[in-house]
């Protein structure tokens, strides 16, 4: 996956979060749990960003990079 399509992934995640979170009248059980779902698919996409970043900086092939489990990039968060 490309830089570009991160980021893309990442806007429409971010839109979707945004209008969860707007919404009026408070959201259902079903929607509370899309929305924590987005919140650690966002984390796991600036993860996996990060790590491309900082391997092409360093000389190394960003394509090594790969997308961490939801545990171990909600753990970073402590």
């Amino acid at each position: 996956m490309e830089n570009e399509e991160i980021l893309d992934d990442i806007g429409a995640l971010v839109e979707e979060e945004r209008a969860l979170r707007t919404r009026t009248g408070g959201l259902l059980p079903e929607e509370l749990a899309r929305l924590a779902d987005l919140e650690v698919r966002l984390d796991q996409c600036w993860d996996l960003l990060r790590q491309r970043r900082a391997k092409s900086e360093f000389g190394e092939d960003p394509d090594t990079a790969a997308l961490r489990p939801a545990a171990e990039v909600e753990s970073y968060r402590n």
